[in-house]
């Protein structure tokens, strides 16, 4: 009798359904490895035509919320707030060519010119800290690491000069898709606006009576955390960038800029953006000054502890319900797979199968009558 709660724990609906889940979706990965051969015509479709949607959609979710408020409470007409919205971000992409683009082109430059020197002189330093015979042992282990960091960086530059034709070849083909995806993009996401919210109603005309109602639940679901989770990454992306940008600015480090919109940028992949964000503000630190290095990492603190504090519990709370164990095997998995892109969509791509997934599992439930006794 001792063994019934746990018996009963081991085969509850819930514990069940997580199992399942992880399952499914540790089957996906498997399978589309292994018939990579006929997702290849697929991935480069969406390579022509990716660009252009995945950007729409962000967008979408960004303006879509304003385009509602102002169609039901003000009664506007999608068509005229959709073209005022058109203008006003035109507007600030010309006044950020005109203002910014110039001061960030030059930032970045200076640091790609300059980036070998600061960290040959960063190297130096941390080998003059570890002079110390207490710490020899490590002194090897970073003299190690510097050696075979020269030797890899050494053999992708060989590789890439010795295919100079291909990767010409690579960078006018990646050029030329990014310029169509800008000129589509737009057009793209005038018609989301304009009748993405139809598109639910249009899907269940395919779907049988009985199942519209959970069909257009999950499609809810699937909305909810996709919005959540664009909204609330870019708006902490936003944040943290000009936090990041004022605080350096503040103690005076070069190209605050350019640095603190990298931070912004790369605290998109979640846990570890900002702790890579901090390797070129740390790095050119060290060079300029102890002092210096340690206002960098006040700053970071003092930026970790508000975006910790207040800025995520906020924005994002709670919404996407994913523990940030489940976060960091999704990330190293994706990223394992399909690249940058992987770590960048692999938390909204896992919550739109766990939906899915969810949604599947419970149809099963009710369907086999196996589980009416956790009900």
């Amino acid at each position: 009798m001792k063994d019934q709660p746990s018996r009963k724990r081991w085969t509850s609906t819930k514990t069940i359904r997580t199992l399942v889940i992880i399952l499914l979706v540790l089957a996906c990965f498997f399978l589309g490895k292994q018939v990579d051969w006929l997702l290849t015509p697929v991935q480069q479709f969406f390579s022509i035509v990716g660009f252009p949607i995945v950007l729409a959609g962000v967008l979408y979710y960004l303006m879509n919320p304003l385009v509602d408020r102002l169609e039901t409470k003000y009664h506007i007409r999608r068509t005229w707030t959709i073209i005022a919205l058109f203008v006003i971000i035109l507007g600030l992409i010309i006044w950020g060519i005109v203002a910014i683009i110039p001061t960030i082109r030059t930032q970045t430059l200076a640091i790609i010119n300059e980036w070998p020197k600061y960290w040959q002189n960063a190297s130096s330093e941390v080998n003059h800290w570890l002079n110390d015979p207490k710490l020899s042992a490590l002194r090897d282990q970073v003299d190690q690491w510097n050696t075979d960091t020269s030797k890899l960086l050494n053999g992708k530059v060989t590789k890439y000069l010795t295919g100079t034709v291909s990767s010409i070849t690579s960078v006018v083909s990646t050029v030329t898709t990014v310029i169509i995806g800008l000129i589509t993009m737009p057009f793209i996401l005038f018609y989301l606006l304009k009748d993405g919210h139809q598109l639910p109603k249009y899907l269940v005309k395919f779907i049988p009576d009985k199942g519209r109602t959970s069909f257009l639940q999950m499609l809810t679901e699937i909305n909810t955390q996709v919005s959540n989770y664009i909204r609330g990454q870019l708006t902490v992306a936003f944040f943290v960038a000009v936090m990041f940008a004022i605080g350096y600015w503040v103690i005076g480090l070069k190209f605050a800029l350019t640095l603190g919109i990298a931070a912004g940028i790369l605290n998109l992949i979640p846990y570890l953006g900002s702790f890579l964000a901090m390797v070129p503000s740390v790095v050119i630190a060290m060079v300029i000054s102890p002092w210096m290095l340690v206002k960098v990492l006040i700053v970071f603190a003092i930026e970790q502890t508000i975006e910790g504090r207040v800025i995520s519990p906020l924005v994002l709370g709670s919404s996407l319900a994913i523990h940030p164990v489940t976060i960091l095997i999704v990330l190293l998995a994706a990223g394992k797979i399909f690249g940058l892109l992987g770590v960048i969509f692999g938390i909204p791509g896992y919550a739109i199968l766990k939906v899915l997934i969810t949604h599947l599992f419970t149809w099963y439930r009710h369907q086999s009558g196996l589980y009416e006794a956790d009900d």
